[in-house]
């Protein structure tokens, strides 16, 4: 159910008066922890376009940029840029977002890969079955095709 399809039952439990009120204000309905479609593809795609930005930086283990990044250092600072604060490590990141289905999948979400039960990279969905990741060391940031079906997606919400 999308954030638009809940408007009419809000509205119902709000009242007709509250809602004429809040139409005639040109007012919007909030409902707290609740992220609208649109301000997650927002925030996703101002992410994205952070990363891309990033084409080139050398990869150093442990950093979070600006000229820097390891894996989760790329991910980290893109979203912080972006308006939103993720957990250090591509494992607490896994863990902070919403878990989707790979059939879900929309640029700007992360893209985790794994190893049985453990995480250990961490990159950007840019669509098209490729991610921006900080590879290793000895390489830069880049555009790369998914090479594994090892992976788990996540969406920043």
């Amino acid at each position: 159910m999308t954030a638009l399809n809940r408007v009419p039952s809000l509205m119902a439990r709000a009242g007709t008066a509250s809602a004429l009120t809040l139409a005639a204000v040109g007012g919007s309905i909030a409902v707290p922890g609740l992220a609208t479609d649109a301000s997650a593809a927002t925030l996703a795609t101002k992410a994205l376009k952070v990363a891309a930005s990033k084409k080139g930086a050398p990869y150093a283990w442990g950093a979070t940029g600006p000229r820097r990044f390891d894996c989760s250092g790329l991910t980290l600072y893109s979203f912080k840029k972006a308006g939103k604060k993720l957990p250090r490590t591509a494992a607490q990141q896994y863990n902070k977002t919403h878990h989707i289905s790979a059939r879900s999948r929309k640029a700007g979400d992360l893209v985790f890969f794994h190893s049985g039960s453990s995480v250990y990279h961490v990159g950007i969905y840019a669509g098209h079955g490729k991610i921006w990741h900080a590879p290793r060391t000895g390489d830069v940031v880049r555009l790369q095709k998914i090479w594994t079906k090892s992976v788990w997606y996540g969406r920043v919400n």
